[in-house]
This record gives C-alpha cells, structure tokens and sequence, in this order.
C-alpha cells in the first residue's frame, strides 16, 4: 500500500483514538505532536531498537523537566511500515495496531513504565 495512503489510516485511527480518551488526556495527548515516517532511522537502529519497531516516544514525559542530555521536545514517532507488515496486509488489523501503538507511546509520555502500560492493555 502507499505510504501516502497508509499515514491517512494512521492519522485516522490516532485522531478516532485521542477523541476516546477523558479530557484531561486528550488535551495532553493533542499537545504531542505524532510523525508518520516509513521506518526508523539509523539513528534509531543505532541505539539498539530493531529495524520492525512499531513506534517510539522521544523526549521528555510530561511534568518533567528538559534534560541536557535529550533537549528534544516530547514526540511520538509511528513506523507505518513497520505496522503495516504486522498487521498482515490487513487495513482493520493496521488501525487497531496503529491506535494501540499510538496509545502505548502516549502511555510513556505520561510517564506510564512497561509494567503501567501492561496493566492498561497496552503492551
């Protein structure tokens, strides 16, 4: 599928998503800003994270300060290929992973840990 075609689902099920969520999550999740990029970069790989992720939070969780060390704004990063493979070719399957992706990397910008966001589904 073209990517033109797989960000338009992307960003779909991300808006249907934020749109479900109580509002005071909503309006920090809408403050996030969410990139559609094909797959992860060599500077992601280079960090260890395999070429098949999913998505990825970059930055700082909310409440917390900038570091030094990552001055970055808060970003979540969606690896539409990536998501599409695992979904199988399947546009039902891309936007239920899609919207879940998208909720688990909006989980580690409230400051959800991996043991958080598995009692949340989100794993």
């Amino acid at each position: 599928m073209k990517f033109t075609r797989l960000t338009k689902l992307a960003a779909d099920a991300v808006g249907s998503a934020q749109r479900r969520l109580p509002p005071d999550i909503r309006a920090l999740a809408r403050t996030v800003p969410v990139h559609y990029l094909a797959g992860p970069d060599t500077d992601v790989l280079a960090e260890g994270l395999e070429p098949d992720i999913l998505g990825l939070f970059t930055g700082n969780p909310h409440g917390t300060e900038i570091s030094q060390s990552d001055p970055a704004p808060p970003q979540i990063l969606l690896y539409l290929e990536s998501l599409w493979d695992f979904a199988e070719g399947d546009v039902e399957a891309f936007r239920e992973e899609t919207r879940l992706t998208y909720l688990h990397e909006l989980g580690h910008y409230l400051g959800w840990d991996e043991d958080e966001l598995a009692a949340r589904g989100l794993d």
